[in-house]
């Protein structure tokens, strides 16, 4: 009899019970920061849940990938909490502390972040800061000027003063001393954001309007706001105007979903400004299937308590993005069955923008909004569309199919490219053994995507020469 056989590895399934891929702690790290609103509860999760794994997982990752997928998560995903809670817990293990400075300088941000980040570090008592951290917090509170300390000195538990006072930051210029010496004794002046504008007490009408003639509202601030500016009969043609003028560079389709849905007086000049963003970006050249998760946890809550969005929102956002930037774009919404495990897709309308996002969201109904069944859907797809490109499935990752031939293990893409991008936190997901996988949703996929078929591309070529 063989003694020394090979170690099997105990099997790992989905929330459904459906086996998942085996995959390293680096993995598993990236996978739960990646689409991580911290503290915030989930359909299968709680939010503490999430956040302790978070923190189990830091000491058994290489403190470089750990400070990587910190930068990750807030440069490419734009999260702020998640990657100050990594620092943080970098800060307790003597293997990660030399990473701390430089990281926690890299996604400090914002002011507040600086505040938000002590608020963390002390949220199971007061203890001293590291000299690593002292370090990082002194960089980062020297990449801000007088206006951004001033729009972000509130009153809290902890205040901007005091994290100057703990790092010893020093000033680079006269000018950064004397703004510093302001923060210090409580005389810098407020600046004139909205915030500041309105608590004032002034006409809120009139304050709106000049600050929108003077154009002192970002695209954000002027989404964020429009009921409010319609609650109190703000000029619609001025408001409008705004709309179609705003810098739309940086603003995701989902923000002009969400304001559209309180502000449909608005919608065409929302659509018209979420289109002019996408209108000049290079497209991905032949033909992209788009699958779409439109199953019950998808929908679950908003992904933050501040949030009007769900991961279903998210996909949809994600789905207008690809009906624009793909030349030959095919987008299907899946779903199914949970008691019976029969997989049900169909294909999504040729819409765009507003009109597209509404018709995939609406079809977990028709489509019995159960789990994805990432096998049976591939073999349904292959048999309808033949070949593709690429496959791009956007999904939460919880598969229902179970054990058996239908288990995702056994899914078949026949993309010439396969991706799927995760939307969820979850621990086990399925989509790593046969696809291109990604964490998270921003509009920097498609860029993602496209880079990486540049580059496959010319490694192909490479070797043909």
């Amino acid at each position: 009899m063989k003694v020394n056989t090979k170690v099997k590895k105990d099997p790992v399934y989905t929330h459904e019970g459906t086996p998942a891929s085996h995959i390293n702690v680096e993995q598993q790290l990236r996978r739960t920061v990646c689409s991580c609103l911290l503290w915030e509860n989930t359909f299968y999760e709680d939010g503490i849940s999430v956040a302790e794994r978070i923190k189990s997982l830091v000491p058994k990752v290489k403190p470089l990938k750990v400070a990587q997928i910190a930068i990750e998560a807030r440069n490419q995903w734009k999260l702020r909490h998640v990657p100050l809670l990594l620092v943080r817990e970098m800060a307790k293990y003597k293997t990660h502390k030399i990473f701390v400075a430089n990281t926690l300088s890299e996604i400090i941000q914002r002011p507040d972040e600086l505040t938000e980040f002590l608020a963390i570090y002390w949220i199971n008592g007061k203890q001293s800061l590291s000299a690593q951290v002292k370090k990082g917090l002194a960089k980062a509170f020297n990449k801000f000027d007088a206006y951004s300390l001033a729009k972000y000195n509130r009153n809290e538990t902890v205040k901007l003063r005091d994290v100057l006072f703990l790092c010893h930051a020093k000033p680079i210029d006269a000018i950064q001393d004397t703004t510093w010496k302001k923060l210090i004794n409580g005389t810098l002046e407020s600046p004139d954001t909205w915030e500041v504008a309105l608590s004032t007490g002034k006409n809120k009408k009139d304050t709106w309007e000049r600050l929108i003639k003077e154009k002192k509202l970002g695209a954000l601030a002027l989404l964020r706001n429009l009921r409010n500016m319609e609650s109190v009969n703000v000029n619609t043609s001025l408001i409008k105007q705004a709309l179609l003028d705003m810098k739309t560079d940086r603003v995701l389709p989902f923000r002009f979903i969400t304001a559209a849905a309180h502000a449909m007086h608005f919608e065409s000049e929302l659509e018209q400004s979420m289109m002019k963003c996408l209108k000049n970006r290079t497209k991905l050249p032949g033909k992209t299937i788009l699958v779409i998760d439109v199953s019950g946890s998808m929908y679950s809550g908003d992904i933050s308590e501040y949030s009007e969005l769900n991961r279903a929102k998210a996909a949809c956002s994600l789905g207008i993005l690809v009906r624009e930037l793909c030349e030959d774009a095919h987008i299907y919404a899946t779903a199914g069955n949970d008691g019976t495990r029969v997989h049900a897709t169909q294909e999504v309308p040729a819409r765009r923008g507003f009109a597209l996002s509404d018709a995939i969201y609406k079809m977990t109904g028709p489509l019995h909004g159960g789990g994805i069944f990432l096998t049976p859907v591939t073999k349904w797809l292959k048999k309808k569309e033949k070949d593709a490109d690429r496959i791009i499935v956007i999904t939460d990752e919880q598969d229902c199919a179970g054990p058996g031939t239908n288990a995702p293990s056994n899914a078949n893409p026949f993309g010439k490219y396969n991706y799927l991008i995760n939307v969820g936190t979850y621990k086990n997901g399925i989509g790593y053994d046969k696809w291109i996988h990604i964490n998270g949703f921003s509009e920097s996929i498609l860029d993602f995507i496209q880079a990486y078929e540049t580059i496959q591309f010319s490694k192909k070529r490479g070797n043909s020469l």
